[in-house]
């Protein structure tokens, strides 16, 4: 025994060295690091033939540094802390307005109904052109925080309109958007939820709805999360406990420190674990959005009907620094039932590498299906039409399919929004609209050209050689008017939903695509066909 107990002595004392060795060996490096990079800031500090700003180097340092981790990791000096704070605030007043910044430009692209900019005027297409007297462009970084701010105040803007300016004064009024903008009956049976965010209010809208629709003779249900960025993990278990049982694991979090590592389940009675379910998903469809849709999938729960999801699986947590500072670090990655996780990226040297499907490991459904890990939620249904294009999401930061659908709807106040649709007349106009602006979608292929013009003349090569590259460019420019008409009926759906926005705000684009869109159709088909319902779920 005693012999037995020192052989055990000796183990553990192995094993503790060991890891003391190894964090030893840690730590010299980093102080050696450290202490090259404080020499090496010291030397260009006394140095440098101009001089530098400590804060200004430091934080390019820093930034940099961060960068070579993943896009997620950051860190926020003191200004960003208390900018997060005031935001963060139950006092924050929210203006109901989504802006965009483009050639040094800022555009009124959303708005929300009966909210203080709705109600004080403000249109889709405006342009702000000053904020409280001084113009827009001394607000470059902290913009939202300007217009946004304690209730009761008020802030005057200068816009410009169809070339004409005026200005509008609006009152801050403490109020939050609702985490479901929208829910109806999709048919006599089908009831359809829009969840946008995963607020702290989630669940509640989410459930509410739910009930409220069941009351109106809603027998199955559609969940939509396209475009939603996700939110609060919490809120993402308990939009999932809605419609599976209490204490059922929906997603668990991995790291190297033990300490991080947790197992989410739900906690709460449901309110309906049979009603038929679909859930509706894009490219855009992340985080929380992707643990609902993703554990609903692995739980046989619900058939998942779109595009693929961004593919957000890292947990984020926040560290306080010294001085009131801040860094944001990735610490885990999110698993959900089935074992399988969501990130669809990885991150070497600062560049995202998209994970194949060959470097995929296959996992089971509850039922036995087979998916996949490592890119996102894969739909059980693919809709094409939920697959922005890079051609058509082009257009889409170029903020031209917006323009043409304010002056669309200037030049057509009258028009009936319930029965619109984008035909080959209106498409016509878009495509007049795109020439009268000169404009010219850059696109991938451009930048490859232009890098081997630059790259030929550099080399020196043939003037003939560089003139064949040139004409090429030509080329490529009539197969880019044909994309126009490649993806004609994606361009269309994305059109009608902004002419229908400047009517009857985000509330108008979901009621219209009850009927008109293409991935609702195919969630209600589904739905309606139970023998097609119960196939996708119970192969």
């Amino acid at each position: 025994m005693k012999k037995l107990k020192y052989i055990l002595l000796i183990a553990i004392s192995v094993v503790i060295l060991s890891s003391y060795t190894m964090y030893r060996s840690d730590f010299f490096e980093i102080a050696k690091q450290i202490e090259i990079f404080t020499a090496l800031y010291k030397e260009i500090n006394m140095n440098y033939v101009d001089e530098v700003n400590p804060a200004e180097l430091m934080n390019t340092a820093i930034t940099k540094m961060l960068t070579d981790l993943d896009p997620y990791t950051n860190f926020y000096n003191e200004q960003d802390v208390e900018d997060a704070r005031i935001q963060k605030s139950a006092n924050y007043a929210n203006l109901g307005l989504e802006l965009k910044s483009h050639h040094d430009k800022v555009i009124i692209t959303n708005l929300l109904k009966d909210f203080a900019a709705d109600q004080a005027g403000l249109k889709l297409g405006d342009e702000i052109l000053k904020i409280d007297n001084s113009p827009v462009s001394d607000y470059k970084n902290n913009l939202g925080e300007v217009l946004n701010g304690a209730p009761n105040t008020s802030v005057k803007l200068e816009i410009k309109r169809e070339n004409q300016t005026q200005v509008i004064t609006l009152k801050r009024v403490l109020s939050k958007p609702s985490a479901v903008p929208f829910y109806g009956m999709a048919n006599d049976k089908t009831g359809f939820i829009v969840l946008s965010q995963f607020t702290r209010t989630a669940s509640k809208d989410v459930g509410l709805a739910v009930l409220e629709l069941k009351e109106q003779g809603a027998e199955q249900l559609i969940l939509d999360l396209r475009n939603n960025p996700g939110g609060l993990l919490s809120e993402a278990v308990n939009v999932s406990n809605i419609f599976v049982p209490k204490d059922q694991l929906i997603v668990y979090t991995k790291s190297q420190i033990e300490n991080y590592n947790a197992n989410y389940a739900t906690r709460r009675e449901p309110i309906d674990t049979e009603i038929p379910l679909v859930v509706l998903i894009n490219d855009k469809s992340a985080s929380a959005s992707e643990i609902v849709s993703g554990s609903l999938q692995d739980l046989d729960r619900a058939v998942i009907v779109g595009a693929r999801s961004f593919g957000k699986g890292l947990v984020q947590r926040p560290k306080p620094l010294k001085y009131g500072t801040q860094v944001k670090i990735t610490i885990s990655r999110y698993f959900l039932p089935s074992g399988r996780g969501i990130q669809a990226l990885d991150y070497e040297n600062g560049k995202s590498i998209r994970k194949s499907i060959e470097n995929s490991t296959a996992f089971q459904t509850q039922n036995g299906r087979t998916v996949y890990d490592g890119g996102g939620i894969k739909p059980d249904i693919k809709v094409e039409a939920e697959e922005i294009s890079d051609f058509t999401q082009t257009l889409i930061d170029d903020l031209i399919l917006f323009d043409f659908s304010t002056h669309f709807a200037n030049k057509n106040p009258n028009l009936d929004w319930k029965t619109f649709e984008v035909d080959t007349k209106v498409f016509d106009q878009f495509l007049d609209y795109v020439k009268t602006r000169d404009y010219e979608p850059k696109i991938k292929t451009d930048e490859s050209v232009e890098a081997l013009v630059k790259s030929a003349k550099s080399d020196n090569f043939d003037p003939k050689f560089i003139k064949t590259l040139n004409d090429l460019k030509s080329e490529i420019k009539d197969e880019k008017n044909q994309l126009f008409q490649t993806y004609k009926s994606q361009i269309s759906a994305l059109i009608s939903d902004q002419i229908i926005k400047h009517y009857a705000y985000n509330q108008g684009v979901y009621q219209h695509n009850l009927e008109k869109a293409e991935v609702v159709k195919k969630a209600v088909k589904i739905l309606s066909d139970k023998s097609q319902y119960n196939s996708i779920l119970k192969p």
